[in-house]
């Protein structure tokens, strides 16, 4: 396979990436509204259908500012560094035809995760504002808290289907989904998914005692587009994880992306539904909740590996 051709998949992957991110806010708002019991966004476009696009428009062509005091290189790269993270995990996506085969996806998942806290780190320091170094600040604890538990569970089915590769999971689930006997876990993954993506409810990046934004309080038009897109390609990522490590792996099921756009859905259910955390029970939900039930389930299916399958 040559690398022009790799690169062209990789091109149309990215377009669709944000195309499905651009619908995916639609979707938010329009569940949102009709949580709120209104009908949300319907003037543009056929049932509002182009709203997305005409926001992305009105944002990329606002006038691009930054603060005087601002490090003024680390604060405009950081959130197009953010957004490249975000796009270039879904090269994991296990097609089986080829593309891109990862032995060791998982831990390249993991590390392109890590390197996020760093961006959203470096867009609230660079920013050179009391407020947006507290968002990032806040963010970045409660990211490298809940990335501890969602490591111990990758690593636990790592030892389950003995291997990092996404594909494995598809062969390890073709007669039971893993959601059955390790249902639990599946729900402290989600959990994690909200807490590493920043979301209600806990969306701590936000400051609710200094009634600003977070960690992205100086940007504006396209450098909080671009905060945006990442998160909500993050979203989407995380979704389509959870589908593959959960709920079968079979890309060539319809069933598959229904269960990635329902995962997707509950992501904007939780936010109209929940209100927001306290900042200490998200710290003490993380260490002394999810911390060691992710523990013992590690050493559990090293057990069942270790004892139970050679006897199988």
């Amino acid at each position: 396979m040559s690398v022009g051709f790799l690169v062209v998949i990789f091109f149309l992957l990215v377009v669709f990436v944000l195309v499905g991110v651009t619908f995916l806010t639609l979707l938010e708002r329009k569940v949102l509204g009709y949580v709120h019991i209104r009908s949300g966004p319907n003037k543009v476009g056929f049932i509002g259908l182009f709203q997305p696009f005409s926001d992305a428009i009105s944002l990329f062509s606002s006038e691009q500012y930054f603060p005087l005091v601002s490090n003024y290189l680390s604060y405009y790269f950081s959130p197009v560094f953010s957004l490249f993270l975000s796009l270039l995990i879904w090269v994991l996506v296990p097609y089986f035809s080829g593309f891109i085969s990862f032995e060791l996806g998982l831990l390249f998942f993991l590390c392109c995760t890590s390197l996020g806290v760093y961006t959203v780190m470096v867009a609230g320091w660079s920013s050179n504002s009391n407020y947006s170094l507290l968002g990032g600040l806040r963010s970045v604890a409660q990211t490298i808290s809940y990335e501890v538990s969602l490591a111990l569970i990758l690593l636990s089915f790592v030892f389950l289907v003995c291997g990092y590769d996404l594909v494995s999971f598809y062969y390890f689930q073709s007669y039971l989904w893993l959601i059955f006997f390790t249902f639990p876990l599946s729900l402290v993954w989600i959990i994690s998914c909200l807490a590493e993506t920043n979301r209600t409810p806990f969306d701590f990046a936000e400051g609710e005692s200094e009634l600003v934004s977070g960690f992205n309080i100086e940007y504006g038009a396209g450098g909080f587009a671009l905060i945006f897109l990442a998160e909500y390609a993050s979203i989407l990522f995380m979704g389509l994880l959870f589908c593959v490590i959960f709920l079968g792996c079979d890309l060539d099921s319809l069933l598959f992306y229904i269960s990635l756009s329902f995962i997707s859905y509950l992501f904007i259910w939780v936010r109209g539904t929940l209100p927001r955390f306290r900042y200490d029970k998200l710290m003490y939900l993380a260490w002394s909740g999810f911390l060691p039930l992710s523990l013992n389930f590690l050493l559990f299916f090293l057990g069942v590996k270790l004892f139970l399958f050679p006897l199988l």
